[in-house]
């Protein structure tokens, strides 16, 4: 095992905001290598999450954000597990970046659970039509169908869909971020989003 140094631990902290003891372990584990170290308590923080996910979220906040030039509002309503977590700058600004992506994104649904069986199986079959009217054979059509699902899913879920602000990852990963980060519960309860004009 590496001797760790105060300054390398201090390195990682900076890096992940975990703290000095998870921090120190992690570097130990990996022979003083920040960057592995980094990726060690990240994996530790996602199954940490996974756990707290579990768990009952009934504090939180609603969340506005109105667009410049006032034609564009949502409200989101963000669920943790303490008014003290509520309260704080980190989870404040989570709730606002996920009303500002409402806003660019117009998301139907929270997840993929609230879409109707109705309108799933009229999407299944728009893409079949399609997928036959462009020449494809038979035997692969389900499997193009299934695969024009999950884009379908990603444009009209908000959880699936890629973050506006960093599309290397999805909402469900920045929410998931946020758990490891606040060591709470965070779940997206409602989202509502008006536009001048629209219905």
């Amino acid at each position: 095992m590496a001797d760790i140094s105060a300054k390398l631990v201090k390195e990682l902290r900076d890096l992940t905001g975990a703290g000095f003891m998870e921090c120190k372990k992690a570097l130990k584990e990996t022979d003083g290598d920040v960057e592995k170290a980094a990726v060690e308590l990240r994996k530790r923080g996602i199954q940490v999450a996974q756990k707290k996910a579990e768990r009952a979220a009934n504090e939180g906040l609603v969340v506005p954000y109105i667009h410049p030039g006032g034609k564009l509002g949502v409200l989101v309503e963000l669920n943790c597990e303490t008014d003290f977590v509520a309260r704080t700058d980190d989870f404040q600004g989570l709730a606002r970046d996920v009303a500002m992506h409402v806003a660019a994104t117009d998301p139907q649904f929270v997840r993929r659970e609230e879409v109707n069986e109705a309108d799933l199986e009229k999407e299944r079959t728009i893409q079949r039509d399609r997928a036959l009217a462009e020449g494809k054979p038979e035997q692969v059509v389900e499997k193009i169908v299934e695969g024009r699902m999950g884009k379908f899913f990603e444009e009209v879920v908000l959880l699936e869909q890629p973050f506006v602000k960093d599309n290397s990852k999805t909402i469900q990963e920045l929410i998931t971020e946020g758990i490891a980060k606040m060591g709470e519960n965070i779940s997206i309860g409602r989202i509502a989003r008006f536009k001048i004009g629209e219905e």
